[in-house]
């Protein structure tokens, strides 16, 4: 009892933090992961298996962790996740080194021949599509900055434009397993593939952006109907964004060997482990002497040992059976009905992801449906479907809910436009309950009916 009570302390404690933004969070999350192995597993369990299983080193030393045609379900820290994140993350960095973001948006503006209708909805798709593939956070600094300038170019307000692509960007990013941490940390510890989340999840967010095309034009049509009355011939070039043509190219079809990769894990027998470190090294192998080290300097560490510590403490509460209590409360209060179940996952996945990061919340409720699905004959699948799609789009409710909201709002404000909280739960509020609402009605018709 009393190794419980400790690993809820240190939860709700890290939990807190995180809320307060006051300290870095890998600082918190890490001094939280050694409090959980010092006073859970050593001071109350005195067991080294417990720590030993939660640091998961052997996994390394597993064939399966490199190649494999099975499910590895993981326990402790997700090397894979950590992993696939760091080799994507230099792949971005790598790309964003020779302009490739910035050459897309002046790319799709051109080819919309500038207009603002035209203009507000590609970068809306583009958005959404961009977050399938690479870190929303990535695709909102590249799209703010682009829709600015071209704002002041074009003589329009970007708030309208900037608050679409952060909520396309947080919905784009459920419809695949590398499109949102919290996809990719269920994705690698139940084994799903990239189509399994393409052909779940994926159909849920296609819907979704369909009816948040339509929300958005409605919410914003007078503004839209405002013609640019400048001449556009003066603006600046595509080609003019790309800083190195020969890089260029490399990271292009870098990209595209990632997007092949991935789409096709499930029958090479690829893990995203391997094709982490197969990305991030060709990266590496292409940017030439030159960017290497701007490129590795510019990855994000800490985020890389934010999940690190959180997974320790986790894997204290999961180890002292607390989230298996949780899952028993959940089954019990819905009696065991399926239907509920999953209705329960989406909704409190997504309320909490409002005004809690949706990372922490993923990792603590992914044994939680394992048990759940286990105790009331729930296919597991559809309760991660569930949880992702919760975590996913109700992150985009609150200027907190997701770090892209935060990132986007930063960069807007930094450019003089200030995006109160008023502002955007004016916009982005009813957007969420929308496509929360279109999502729970597909979990229950696709997989009850």
């Amino acid at each position: 009892m009393l190794a419980k009570i400790i690993a809820i302390v240190i939860f709700l404690t890290m939990f807190l933090f995180i809320i307060l933004d006051k300290y870095p969070r890998h600082y918190i999350t890490l001094l939280s992961g050694a409090a959980t192995i010092i006073f859970v597993f050593g001071f109350c369990m005195h067991s080294p298996e417990a720590i030993w299983s939660s640091l998961n080193l052997e996994t390394f030393f597993h064939t399966s962790f490199w190649w494999t045609h099975t499910a590895e379900e993981s326990v402790g820290i997700n090397w894979s996740t950590i992993i696939f994140i760091g080799g994507m993350m230099i792949m971005v960095e790598g790309m964003s080194a020779v302009g490739f973001f910035r050459w897309l948006c002046m790319w799709i503006a051109k080819l919309v021949n500038y207009q603002r209708t035209a203009l507000f909805l590609s970068f809306m798709i583009m958005s959404s599509v961009l977050a399938m593939f690479i870190d929303s956070i990535t695709v909102i600094l590249f799209l703010v900055a682009v829709s600015i300038e071209l704002s002041q170019l074009l003589k329009f307000n970007p708030i309208p434009m900037i608050l679409a692509e952060i909520f396309c960007a947080n919905l784009g990013g459920s419809a695949t397993m590398c499109g949102d941490p919290p996809n990719i940390i269920i994705g690698t510890s139940l084994g799903y593939s990239f189509f399994d989340f393409l052909t779940n999840t994926g159909v849920a967010a296609f819907l979704g952006l369909i009816a948040a095309i339509i929300y958005f034009y409605l919410l914003n049509r007078k503004y839209l109907r405002q013609p640019f009355k400048i001449d556009t011939s003066h603006m600046p070039t595509p080609k003019s964004a790309i800083k190195d043509s020969a890089g260029f190219v490399k990271a292009t079809l870098i990209f595209a060997v990632a997007i092949i990769l991935l789409v096709s894990h499930s029958a090479t027998g690829l893990t995203v482990s391997t094709i982490g470190i197969i990305i991030g090294g060709l990266t590496i192998i292409g940017a030439g002497k030159e960017h290497i080290m701007e490129i590795l300097k510019k990855v994000d560490y800490v985020t890389l040992l934010f999940f690190i510590g959180l997974f320790v403490v986790v894997s204290g509460l999961e180890e002292t059976g607390v989230l298996e209590a949780i899952a028993e409360f959940i089954g019990t209060s819905c009696d065991g009905n399926p239907v509920l179940i999953a209705t329960v996952i989406i909704w409190v996945s997504g309320v909490a992801s409002a005004f809690v990061d949706n990372i922490p919340f993923a990792a603590t409720m992914l044994p939680v449906i394992k048990v759940l699905a286990a105790t009331n004959g729930v296919a597991l699948p559809t309760l991660a479907w569930s949880l992702s799609l919760g975590c996913d789009i109700g992150g985009s409710a609150t200027p907190i809910g997701a770090s892209a909201n935060v990132v986007g709002i930063s960069e807007a404000e930094h450019s003089g436009y200030e995006i109160t909280w008023g502002k955007y739960l004016k916009t982005a509020l009813g957007a969420t309950v929308i496509v929360l609402l279109i999502s729970n009605w597909y979990v229950i018709l696709r997989y009850f009916m």
